[in-house]
Parts: structure tokens; C-alpha cells; sequence
């Protein structure tokens, strides 16, 4: 428990994570585990019907951006003024739920915190003060069964509620939030591509710098390279995509769920906050009237331009497809040569996609990346696992189903 007295709880949670694919959303530590079943992003998802209920439509490929990033009334190229402390862009996220606590229009916030012995490892916490949230900013790395802090909000009297989270908890919550009776709801999403265990990306930090423990923070940035900071004094180093140390990294560093994750946008949330689609600034997407709403709340605080789209994603995606089939066959990746590898850095955030066509690229890469992956390792799941948006996008690749992955009658709501 953290901060108790200020009504900040971090509550220890039993049981543990499923078998099989899981990402410990914590479902599966709440009372009636047998939830999953109905709740599991990774059984047979159905984001026609959510999209429609949440949203009050589906997404529509014919407006080309939501085949990419699913419903999305608007989108913004964003940054918070003035920056908040600690945060890992800008701050909008966490602002985002902090004004909504101080404007009373909800009673608390499920989202996650630093563990106090490992400032990488998410605790998921109830927040029912607006200062107490300065403390849940930056990112964190690992699994945390925020889901499960439902059953402590219905416990407590809570309403009026704001859950921050990635996809495999958000498709949780959606599948959920009806049987909670809750007066008001707002999801503020954040894209989730891969994610690994704390412990491994321990290891990870140790691999980019003889001094892990000073490592503050680290960002995937759009221009191709990963930042740290640190905390011995020690000015920000960036590090190309290119030079990263992936090769050193075991086979299953990121886990099958993250590999095979039919979500990278966070489709089903009111707001989606990243950073893909912003260019070196933050990416906002505004889904529904409760999103624009709580952008709303901030925007005297809010430098807002216009949305950036360079370049050609085409080979990057097609190199990432052939790479991709090798390591989902086993087999060893072909590698860049040492020697090309400072050029090409240089090339890539000058001559690569960038903005909007940066994003495209990545979601492309992750509906591909599912559909090898899931075929090899889990067969049987395919006809129920992957939706249609995720075929839609490979499609443009020549991925596509074979007769036994065809999914199953269209479901209209």
C-alpha cells in the first residue's frame, strides 16, 4: 500500500496470471477468474461490437486513417505546456486524469505506479488525489493487473471513475465496465506494442550501458533512436535503432502475447496519448465525445499543431515481413553488416517515414507480426483471434488467411 493516508492504495493482489497467452491484465486475480473467458483479448476478441457500443460506430476503413488506428474523431500533434516533471513526454496523460479528479467529475483513477525498490516495475494503484498522480508519471516496463482494482473501486463506493492503461487491459475493461454499474467511465488509452518483464528489461539496461542503475529513463523515440537519461549527472545519450544490442537478446524477451497483440492503438479507448504519429511530439487521438471532453479540460495548457506525413513505409514494412518470416520459422535473422549500419542510421531519420506515415508503418508491422506468429504457435487460435482490421492491414503485404484462418461470420452488433 502506497501512501494510504492520502488515499492512494496499491493493494496486494492473489492468485496470479493464466496460463497460456496472458498479459496478467488481472482478470485472473479477481474473485470470478472464470471472467477470462468473456473478457480475454487473446480468446476471441470482437471489436466490431465494442467499437460500436463505446464509440456509436465502427471504424471505417474508407476514412483512411481508421483502418490504420481504428475510430478516430480527430487527431493532433501535441505537447503539454509547460512540461510536467517527470513525466515521459509532456505529461498529458497523467493531466488528463488529474483534471478530471480536481474538477470532480471523477472520485478516483486506476493507473500504475513505480514499485518503491524498482522504479521500472508497474504497480497498479487506485488514485483518489489529484497531487498523488505526479508520482505515477514516466514509463514503466513489466505486466500489472490493473484491471483487477475494479473490484476494489466497487468496494469503495466509487462511480465515477478514469482507467489508464494499454490495450490487452483495455479490451479487458470494455468487456467488463457493464456489470461495475458505473455512472461515469473515461479511458485514457496508450499504445502498447511490446512489452517484456521487468526482470528482462533489467537485463536489457544492461546491455546499453555499463551503468544500468543510473539509467532514469528510456524512450523509443520516432526519429530512430532510443534516449537515456541518467541519474548521475551524465547527459542524454541516443542511440540508434540500428546499434541496439536486439541480437544479444534471448528469443523470448518479449513474450508471445506481445507478439501476437491484434491491438497496437488502444481502439477501444475514449482518448489514445503516444507518441508514434507526432513526429517528435505527442500523438492525440480523440475516439468519442467523453475523449473530447477530457482534451477539452487541458487544452489552455496545450500546444497543438499539425499532424506531420513523410516519407514511404513500403520496403520498411516489406524488410520487417521477411525478417519477421524467418524469425517466426526459426530461423536466424539476416543482419545488417557493421559496416552499413552508421550509414544507414543516419539515412533513416532524414530519408525514412516520419509522422502519420511512421505510425502506418508500425501498425502494418505489429498486423503482420501477429498473424506469422500466432500461425506458428498457435494455430487453432487464428480463426477467432485475429479481427479483421488486422487481416485488412497485411492484406497490402499478400498476408492473408488460409482456408482454416477465415474468422467467423462477421458479427454486426
Amino acid at each position: 500500500m502506497l501512501d494510504a493516508q492520502r488515499g492512494t492504495l496499491a493493494p496486494k493482489l492473489g492468485k496470479g496470471p493464466r496460463a497460456g497467452l496472458c498479459t496478467d491484465c488481472g482478470v485472473s486475480r479477481m474473485s470470478d477468474d472464470r471472467a477470462c473467458g468473456r473478457a480475454c483479448q487473446f480468446i476471441a476478441p470482437d471489436y466490431p461490437r465494442a467499437e460500436a457500443r463505446i464509440h456509436g460506430r465502427i471504424s471505417d476503413p474508407a476514412r483512411h486513417e481508421e483502418a490504420f488506428f481504428g475510430v478516430t474523431e480527430a487527431m493532433y500533434r501535441a505537447r503539454l505546456t509547460p512540461v510536467a516533471e517527470g513525466a515521459q513526454w509532456t505529461g498529458i496523460t497523467t493531466a488528463l486524469a488529474e483534471t478530471l479528479l480536481r474538477a470532480g467529475a471523477i472520485e478516483a483513477v486506476i493507473t500504475v505506479a513505480p514499485d518503491p525498490d524498482d522504479q521500472w516495475r508497474p504497480v497498479p494503484v487506485l488514485v483518489t488525489e489529484p497531487d498523488d498522480l505526479s508520482a505515477c508519471r514516466g514509463m514503466r516496463m513489466g505486466f500489472a493487473p490493473s484491471v483487477a482494482l475494479l473490484e476494489l473501486a466497487k468496494a469503495r463506493g466509487i462511480t465515477r471513475l478514469a482507467f489508464i492503461g494499454i490495450p490487452c487491459q483495455t479490451y479487458a475493461l470494455r468487456a467488463l465496465e457493464a456489470e461495475y454499474g458505473f455512472e461515469r467511465l473515461y479511458v485514457i488509452g496508450t499504445p502498447c506494442s511490446d512489452n517484456t518483464t521487468t526482470a528482462r528489461f533489467h537485463d536489457f539496461l544492461a546491455l546499453l550501458d555499463a551503468k544500468p542503475n543510473s539509467i532514469s529513463y528510456l524512450e523509443f523515440r520516432a526519429d530512430y533512436s532510443v534516449e537515456l537519461r541518467f541519474s548521475d549527472g551524465r547527459p542524454p545519450r541516443f542511440v540508434p535503432f540500428l546499434k541496439l544490442p536486439i541480437s544479444q537478446l534471448p528469443a523470448d524477451f518479449f513474450p508471445m502475447t506481445c507478439k501476437t497483440c491484434v491491438d497496437y492503438t488502444n481502439r477501444l479507448a475514449d482518448i489514445t496519448v503516444g507518441y508514434l504519429g507526432g513526429d517528435g511530439a505527442q500523438w492525440i487521438l480523440v475516439r468519442n465525445a467523453r475523449g473530447a471532453e477530457m482534451l477539452d479540460g487541458i487544452k489552455d495548457r496545450l500546444c497543438l499543431s499539425p499532424l506531420t506525413d513523410k516519407g514511404d513505409r513500403t520496403s520498411a514494412v516489406k524488410g520487417f515481413l521477411a525478417n519477421t518470416e524467418r524469425a517466426a520459422g526459426g530461423l536466424p535473422l539476416r543482419r545488417m553488416p557493421n559496416w552499413l549500419r552508421p550509414l544507414v542510421a543516419y539515412l533513416q531519420p532524414r530519408l525514412g517515414p516520419r509522422g502519420l506515415e511512421f505510425a502506418r508503418a508500425r501498425v502494418e508491422m505489429k498486423a503482420i507480426e501477429t498473424i506469422l506468429h500466432l500461425r506458428r504457435s498457435h494455430p487453432a487460435k487464428m480463426k477467432n483471434m485475429v479481427p479483421a482490421h488486422v487481416w485488412h492491414l497485411a492484406a497490402r503485404y499478400g498476408v492473408g488467411p488460409n482456408p482454416s484462418e477465415i474468422a467467423r461470420e462477421d458479427r454486426n452488433p
